[in-house]
């Protein structure tokens, strides 16, 4: 890969999306961009499909907590979009870039950061808001159906949606407020859901502890009771989609370091580019956890396939 490096002449007046639209981003790249177009297409499609389902398959399950339903209703919704609009416009970007339209490539990499912005944004608070969630389940027994009511999830998942929408607008004012609003709501969004999760399983140790000894006492024969093993379930498939996206997320973070530091050259941007499939590939692989982890979820997707097979 080349290592020229493409900023050009350096001038720091040029706008982040300039810097990806200039000649030669692509020399000694061909090839990995054409890999990149094709594995996007592939990624548009699974995350549109899947996303598809999901929303079918929770519209039609009735035993989850309306207001946690809500929840992963407003994540697949995210993913959804992310197959439907974001990935489209990242293919749109990567052709532009191998035929050499430079201002197709400026509008669709604005446009590209513009949605990815949004959505990465509503991601992270739907999954931190379903970590507190978990919490507050757990701490409030009987008075959690009280306070997490559906009302308050609708007014929370707007707010989810109407802070990215407003950072993102004051990005064509001053783009290092929207920047900083992203770095300060991803350190929030982590800490809130690392203390959510360690105080859960503190206090499901606690509570493990405290009932084996009371039954080791009282009734041998007995075990912990269900409703804590259906809620532990519940805390796990909450934290594989919240370490999923970790995982998928961090090279991104990674590749934008590394390209602040050594500036963009042919072989920084593929990373970079590589980076973002690996951000759009959560919106895949999160419908297969959904129906991995959710017994609830996996029963109605069955039944949706089913009904669909049925159809045709």
């Amino acid at each position: 890969m080349s290592m020229t490096n493409l900023t050009g002449d350096g001038d720091p007046s040029k706008s982040f999306q300039q810097q990806f639209c200039l000649p030669g981003v692509t020399n000694g790249v061909y090839v990995e961009v054409i890999f990149l177009i094709a594995l996007n297409i592939c990624l548009s499609m699974t995350a549109l499909l899947g996303n598809v389902i999901i929303l079918v398959a929770l519209h039609k399950e009735s035993s989850l907590y309306p207001p946690t339903k809500l929840l992963f209703r407003c994540l697949a919704t995210t993913d959804l979009c992310v197959g439907l609009i974001s990935e489209p416009l990242v293919v749109i970007n990567l052709i532009s870039v191998v035929r050499k339209r430079w201002i197709i490539c400026y509008y669709s990499s604005l446009a590209s950061f513009i949605m990815g912005y949004i959505l990465a944004s509503v991601s992270l608070f739907t999954l931190t808001a379903i970590s507190v969630d978990r919490l507050l389940a757990l701490l409030l027994g009987l008075r959690y159906r009280q306070v997490v009511s559906l009302k308050r999830t609708y007014v929370a998942t707007a707010v989810f949606w109407v802070l990215p929408i407003v950072s993102t607008t004051l990005y064509f004012w001053n783009n290092h407020i929207t920047l900083w609003y992203g770095y300060i709501g991803i350190t929030l969004c982590l800490l809130i859901s690392t203390f959510a999760y360690s105080k859960i399983f503190l206090t499901l140790r606690h509570y493990r502890s405290r009932v084996e000894n009371r039954v080791q006492q009282e009734h041998p024969s007995q075990s912990i009771p269900l409703n804590i093993s259906r809620y532990r379930k519940a805390v796990s498939s909450a934290l594989w989609l919240q370490l999923t996206l970790v995982v998928c997320y961090l090279p991104f973070g990674i590749a934008d370091a590394l390209l602040s530091q050594s500036g963009l050259s042919s072989t920084v941007y593929i990373a970079r580019e590589f980076a973002v499939a690996l951000v759009f590939l959560n919106s895949s692989l999160n419908p297969i956890l959904y129906c991995w982890k959710i017994r609830e979820v996996r029963v109605a997707v069955k039944d949706t396939i089913r009904h669909l097979f049925v159809l045709t």
